[in-house]
């Protein structure tokens, strides 16, 4: 009996012993795999399409920024190649080639398995509503729209992505731009741009300026106080709103 107990704990003991030895080999395993890797591992590469570039980025839950002072707008950006664990709320969903692209913020995302890397839109993808902070360009008499080196031209359910005009570029004067407008009842970016667009048609209506529209051949001077009557009435329309501006 003695010699079976003695046994059976021996047997335990080995049990133990092989156990914790499997965990340090997996362990010592694993570090070492890790090294091998190097930083790169685990990077993803989208595919490649007409319109969508491929990307290679490191894994980051937020993606870095840049700042696009392109045309002087003077806008920060998540930089493109990086993904996110999550898309901002308060993102539109624009579905397109079968593909359903988050938008937020003038920036572009796209899914990739659990993540979502930050791409440029594809070309003929159409939102219904420009980003809140745009470039208006004139190219040909014809209005653009800049943001986030995207441009958008105005088409039928909203505004398309195209490709970059080509010709001579018109900046319109930036006085909407110039305007911090700030949701004082939480209002979705969808409702932010809606009530920024109304509002500008109203103010365009009130005082007869259009500061979207190429300069012309107004007097400077002129020009200068219906810009100041356009941002008069525009705060006006705003605040009515629910929005604070400065």
């Amino acid at each position: 009996m003695v010699y079976i107990r003695n046994t059976s704990r021996y047997v335990v003991l080995g049990f133990i012993l092989a156990v914790l030895s499997g965990i340090m080999i997996f362990g010592f395993t694993q570090v070492a795999s890790a090294q091998e890797r190097g930083p790169r591992q685990g990077e993803f590469s989208a595919p490649r399409s007409q319109h969508t570039p491929s990307y290679s980025a490191p894994r980051y839950q937020h993606a870095p920024s840049y700042r696009d002072s392109r045309y002087n707008h003077n806008r920060s950006y998540p930089v493109r190649g990086h993904y996110v664990r999550a898309v901002p709320r308060g993102h539109y969903s624009v579905y397109h080639g079968g593909v359903r692209y988050r938008y937020y913020g003038g920036a572009w995302y796209r899914p990739y398995g659990p993540r979502y890397a930050v791409v440029a839109p594809p070309f003929g993808l159409v939102v219904p509503f420009l980003p809140l902070y745009y470039t208006t360009l004139w190219v040909g008499g014809a209005p653009y729209y800049y943001a986030n080196d995207v441009y958008y031209t105005h088409t039928t359910g909203g505004y398309m992505v195209i490709e970059p005009p080509k010709g001579e570029v018109i900046q319109a004067p930036p006085s909407e731009e110039k305007m911090f407008i700030y949701p004082r009842k939480g209002q979705s970016e969808k409702q932010q741009s809606d009530d920024r667009y109304e509002c500008h048609r109203w103010a365009v209506d009130q005082v007869h300026y259009d500061p979207t529209q190429p300069p012309g051949s107004v007097p400077e001077a002129q020009a200068n106080e219906k810009r100041a009557d356009y941002r008069r009435a525009m705060g006006a329309c705003l605040d009515a709103r629910g929005y604070t501006v400065k």
